[in-house]
């Protein structure tokens, strides 16, 4: 006979154990595994709206040239920020064996 969770009831109650236990431990997991997603979603959604953000605030005044220094100025310090972040969340989505 088996329960409404897929343990057996009723028999040795040392397999009963041993199918909590593991139901136990896909749980942690799959929970984890959410945990781990939602950390790396956060962080990537970070990155874009941070150097969006930092983007958007740049005065980009005078010559063509003059705007395309600024702008690469501006890279020079956003885009590793940015690269971090991306990382961080890269690993977030990579699952451990």
């Amino acid at each position: 006979m088996e329960g409404g969770f897929g343990f057996p009831l009723g028999g040795d109650p040392d397999d009963l154990m041993r199918g909590l236990r593991e139901f136990a431990e896909r749980q942690t997991e799959a929970m984890q595994d959410s945990q781990r997603e939602q950390f790396s979603t956060l962080t990537l959604n970070t990155a874009v709206e941070l150097t969006a953000a930092a983007l958007g605030r740049l005065d980009l005044s005078g010559s063509s040239d003059e705007q395309a220094v600024a702008m690469r100025d501006a890279m020079r310090v956003l885009f590793p920020e940015a690269v971090a972040l991306v990382s961080a969340a890269r690993q977030g989505f990579m699952r451990e064996s």
